[in-house]
């Protein structure tokens, strides 16, 4: 993350920050702060807080990751060289608005489940900065699923389509995986759910079943007496309107891509104190 850090930097610097170098002194020492223009939880001060430190900007912290902040807030204050407070300005904002945007979403999402059910984000993140989108995830209350490829065991659709069927590739999985990993599958019948929880899957993937489908399949593994033999997981077309409804049927994970890949980024600004 620290290497990403200073890509980001030297991404946005160029040769040089023609701008400020042409208008400002390079010794010219100023103050600066930055607000919330919006309402929600706030993610990611640790990560700007590590950007302007690396110019050797002094920085303090009025509020911290997890906290509610509102429209007026003051976030953090900051004390060093012009030249180096407007070079970080705008990748430190950037991250620090997308990765609150991603805390407030998840957020959102775990008040409504209301205890009830694990909300989880997916791998369904910006690329190159999918670890600042999962460390979102959790400020907000989330669980971050995978991180990486080799966290988990995860066949998909597509795995499924090269192998042949579910079950066989569950088995062609709990043959050749270590004891140490976690087998989650994706199925999205009623009868590919029943088998891969007769043959214990560590967790079974509803995709894209509409709660009334859910109910069916979780139904019949309570009617088999298998239903304590895998996490279920669902996934596909969840949202505010209809979380409720799978809530209430007790899977263990709803699993929402929404969460990092649509949510909306908050407002800040950073301005110079006069």
């Amino acid at each position: 993350m620290d290497k990403i850090l200073e890509y980001m930097l030297d991404e946005d610097e160029g040769f040089g920050d023609i701008t400020s170098n042409s208008v400002i002194d390079k010794n010219e020492e100023t103050s600066a702060h930055i607000i919330s223009k919006d309402s929600g939880v706030l993610a990611g001060i640790d990560v700007a807080k590590e950007l302007f430190e690396s110019k050797m900007v002094n920085v303090v912290f009025h509020l911290d990751d997890g906290c509610e902040i509102k429209k007026g807030d003051l976030l953090m204050s900051l004390q060093g060289n012009a030249r180096d407070i407007l070079l970080v300005e705008r990748t430190a904002l950037n991250l620090l608005m997308r990765m609150s945007g991603v805390a407030s979403a998840a957020n959102q999402y775990v008040k409504l489940a209301e205890d009830k059910v694990i909300i989880a984000g997916t791998r369904k993140t910006q690329p190159a900065i999918g670890k600042f989108d999962k460390e979102a995830l959790k400020i907000g209350g989330a669980d971050t699923h995978r991180f990486n490829l080799d966290d988990m065991v995860l066949i998909k659709d597509n795995h499924i389509a090269v192998v042949g069927s579910p079950l066989e590739a569950l088995k062609k999985a709990q043959k050749n995986v270590s004891f140490s990993k976690k087998i989650e599958i994706e199925v999205e019948t009623l009868e590919d759910a029943i088998s891969c929880v007769e043959n214990k899957a560590d967790i079974v993937m509803l995709d894209n079943m509409d709660s009334l489908k859910v109910k069916e399949v979780l139904d019949e593994l309570e009617k088999r007496d298998i239903r304590q033999n895998s996490l279920i997981e669902i996934s596909g077309g969840i949202n505010k309107d209809n979380i409720l409804d799978y809530v209430d049927l007790e899977v263990d994970i709803i699993s929402i891509g929404g969460l990092t890949h649509s949510s909306r980024s908050l407002d800040f600004s950073l301005k110079i104190e006069k």
